[in-house]
């Protein structure tokens, strides 16, 4: 089984372009401009150019001792927290920063939930010399305090949203209100494999990056190009899209996913749509959407800014539909002790959203010889006030 996407923007009956008649055209017009400008020689060298001597990539693919040893397999990291700006989002942003100017776009608009994404944004509108205004969830401006004063340091305009329960989700249909009122000379920056066709097939093919590095990075280090397991924390599902992306059609890896539990799958606090989703139109796309009988839109829960959209990837519903993914709820405890447990193990500290991915590793059951790579998307330098009001959720970490 390939990545496949039709010309429509279909993986399998998920995903399209469900767009206002408003932004019709602009979004017609990155349909048809996106492809011939990004496989361009002159975009691929520009990117890969800013990739190597400004992110800092390749991102290191570490071998974790301690944490093979307790969970019985060979586990490698997949070192996404180390990228200048301390995520994978960044890989995404300059592609899609460099597409924009060769459209002739003067403005940067992007929603964000931890920071991460607008971060990255703002980061890379302040190296390219463009406008950028970065819409927020309220809830997340006051959780992720430091992130917003960095994107104002970066030059950015933050907007803290007030709708709904003001996080993700919210962000997201406010930038959209913008992007209505300034098609001409603006460009959204979407942040994960969601959003109206082409968005969730260009923000895979900017973090197509991360396995086409852990290809060759593992043929250096056990001399195959394949792991027996890839693990990735999933929201949106961008960090998760990079991970797997040049192993969809390889049967040999086992694609396992977390998703954000919350207080757990069967309460009302929750941001698992794998699990508690149904099919239906979210932020322009088909998929997988938390939603009541009536398809009003719930509330995303969890304890990480990240990964509480009511809604997933296309290409997620998809692959999960089509068995190629397992996707494992992952409860806010677990996280936080996940967290805690690679901070002390590996002297790591995760994004709670990785911390998600971390926590996987205790629902599976490994053979010694199997070789595990598990991204960490993010650093959990944004979270440290999190973890630390969390701490009875660290067991025998938080006796400090």
């Amino acid at each position: 089984m390939k990545y496949t996407v039709d010309e429509k923007g279909f993986f399998g009956h998920y995903g399209g372009a469900y767009v206002p008649e408003i932004l019709y055209k602009v979004v017609h017009d990155l349909q048809e401009a996106y492809k011939p400008i990004i496989e361009s020689k002159d975009f691929q060298d520009e990117y890969e150019s800013l990739l190597k001597d400004y992110v800092g990539r390749p991102s290191p693919l570490y071998y974790a001792k301690r944490m093979s040893e307790k969970y019985g397999c060979q586990l490698y990291l997949k070192r996404e927290d180390l990228n200048h700006t301390g995520a994978h989002k960044i890989n995404n942003c300059i592609g899609q920063v460099l597409l924009a100017k060769r459209m002739g776009k003067t403005r940067i608009i992007a929603e964000t939930g931890a920071g991460q994404h607008g971060v990255a944004t703002a980061t890379v509108c302040a190296l390219m010399n463009i406008d950028c205004e970065i819409f927020m969830g309220k809830t997340d401006v006051e959780r992720q305090h430091t992130n917003v004063e960095r994107m104002r340091m970066l030059g950015a305009k933050v907007h803290p949203v007030t709708t709904g329960n003001m996080t993700l989700s919210d962000a997201c249909s406010e930038a959209i209100r913008d992007w209505c009122c300034h098609p001409r000379d603006t460009y959204y920056m979407v942040g994960s494999t969601m959003g109206p066709h082409p968005y969730p097939d260009i923000v895979a093919k900017m973090q197509s990056v991360i396995s086409k590095e852990i290809k060759w990075q593992l043929k250096e280090k056990i001399g195959r190009d394949y792991p027996d397991y890839l693990i990735a924390c999933v929201g949106g599902g961008s960090n998760a899209a990079g991970t797997i992306y040049h192993y969809i059609d390889d049967d040999r890896v086992k694609i396992v996913l977390a998703e954000a539990g919350g207080h757990g799958i069967d309460t009302d606090f929750t941001a698992a749509t794998i699990h508690c989703g149904t099919e239906g139109i979210i932020h322009g796309a088909r998929s997988l959407v938390m939603q009541t009988d009536d398809g009003q839109i719930k509330e995303a829960f969890t304890i990480s800014a990240g990964l509480d959209y009511p809604g997933i990837g296309p290409m997620h519903a998809d692959l999960h539909e089509k068995g190629r993914e397992t996707v494992l709820a992952v409860n806010d405890d677990e996280a936080i002790y996940a967290g805690y447990e690679l901070t002390r193990m590996e002297g790591i500290v995760p994004a709670i959203e990785s911390a998600h991915a971390v926590a996987a590793l205790k629902k599976l059951s490994f053979k010694p010889e199997d070789v595990v790579v598990l991204t960490v998307s993010g650093r959990g330098d944004k979270d440290v006030e999190t973890y630390l009001k969390n701490k009875n959720m660290a067991k025998e970490y938080g006796n400090f």
